[in-house]
């Protein structure tokens, strides 16, 4: 508190200044204040026999009625533009040569009415070669087929073969089953005859016939199980075959999915080739009139590239009142507009829409104050007012046009009227 106290002292204490600085100050403001009024003066006073000295006071070109001057008057007023409902911008899907137009500047067309048309011819040679590679696919599909068709033959044969082989397997075992006895019963008499003779109770001749029939059979079951061996082979053979026989199928198989796929791409291919060529004729997508043409016969367009643009349907006005103008402004009131372009002549519509947002918002860099330096500015807000159907002027307005607009608002009789009841 004392420093507090101190500070005041100090501020209220005058200032130590030299004698001379205060002798000469109030002259020098003075003089300045003189010479500042005497500009002003011979400024803005009109100078005789000079009328471009004087500045009047512009005129308004439209006069706002608020509702909260008059109790009477709910009228507010503002400068509008007619706008197109639809402006479509007809741009090529194709590339080429524009060899023919079929309209004129202005004129009102159909829907579905030939506009321009880009050289086909390239466009036709496309569909051709589609096509040819869609027959092409199609070929090589049912040459896919034949080949399956022959690698079923070949499956059929193998197991055919291994239907042999296991017969002739089994005949094997049958002839080795067969001799097998024989075999046996000719060694045991080989060896008997042996101890006989051994003992001189037989003779030579009895045991080499002996011999002789073992050594026959023992033959026979070589022979017999040599058939067996070979006929093993073969069912292994056969049986191999017939894996690769299905394994070749299969291949086919997997072939004949690619040959679908390949014929189900030259069919798009096709399909597309058809919507370029007709992307070569460009039709009016509605009714409407021809607005400005950018190309000209004969010139190259690529896709992409605006051609011309077509209004479709009947105008309405847009008026970017303030924001302080919309209090009493609602939906659906009547409005009075006249028109720069036909003097005398006052059209009647009604509010159709007023915009969600100020034109503000919707720009490329809308504003965002987040300073403290922050300045009001007043917004203006987009209004569309609609035309009575039976005005006079049908077919003569056109988007662009400059329009005084006159909205009989409706807001404050609706206040009133709630506050009565």
């Amino acid at each position: 508190m004392d420093q507090i106290s101190d500070h005041s002292k100090i501020e209220r204490e005058p200032l130590n200044e030299p004698p001379h600085r205060r002798t000469w100050r109030t002259p020098v403001i003075g003089a300045v204040t003189v010479i500042a009024a005497l500009l002003l003066y011979f400024g803005l006073a009109p100078r005789p026999g000079n009328k471009a000295a004087a500045v009047p006071s512009p005129a308004p070109q439209v006069t706002v009625s608020s509702p909260l001057q008059r109790e009477v008057d709910t009228r507010v007023g503002f400068l509008g533009q007619f706008s197109a409902i639809d402006r479509i911008e007809l741009r090529a899907q194709v590339g080429g040569t524009l060899t023919e137009i079929h309209f004129k500047d202005g004129q009102i067309v159909h829907q579905g009415d030939l506009l321009f048309v880009i050289d086909p011819r390239p466009y036709e040679i496309r569909l051709e070669q589609a096509k040819a590679a869609l027959a092409g696919a199609k070929a090589e599909l049912e040459d896919n087929q034949a080949a399956k068709r022959i690698q079923d033959a070949q499956i059929e044969s193998a197991e055919a073969a291994i239907v042999q082989a296991v017969a002739a397997v089994n005949a094997a075992k049958a002839g080795v089953a067969a001799v097998q006895p024989d075999v046996d019963r000719t060694e045991t008499e080989r060896k008997r005859q042996e101890a006989l003779l051994a003992a001189k109770a037989t003779t030579h001749q009895q045991l080499e016939q002996a011999v002789a029939d073992a050594d026959r059979f023992a033959g026979m079951l070589a022979s017999s199980q040599a058939d067996l061996a070979r006929a093993q082979g073969a069912l292994t053979s056969s049986r191999t075959m017939l894996e690769a026989a299905k394994r070749q199928r299969s291949a086919l198989d997997t072939k004949d999915a690619v040959y679908r796929a390949d014929i189900q791409a030259k069919q798009a291919a096709i399909v597309v080739a058809n919507v370029n060529l007709g992307y070569t004729q460009i039709a009016a997508p509605t009714a409407g009139s021809i607005g400005e043409r950018h190309v000209l016969e004969g010139q190259l367009v690529v896709p992409g590239m605006q051609l011309v643009d077509l209004v479709r349907g009947d105008v309405w006005v847009q008026a970017n009142y303030k924001e302080t103008q919309l209090t009493n402004i609602r939906r659906g009131d009547a409005a009075d507009i006249r028109v720069d372009t036909f003097p005398g002549v006052v059209l009647h519509g009604k509010v159709a829409e007023i915009a969600p947002a100020s034109g503000s918002q919707f720009a490329l860099l809308p504003p965002d104050n987040a300073t403290g330096n922050f300045t009001k500015v007043v917004q203006r807000i987009p209004v569309k007012i609609v035309l009575d159907p039976d005005h006079p002027l049908q077919g003569r307005l056109r988007p662009g046009f400059s329009a005084v607009v006159t909205i009989h608002a409706s807001g404050k009789h609706a206040a009133k009227e709630g506050s009565q009841s």
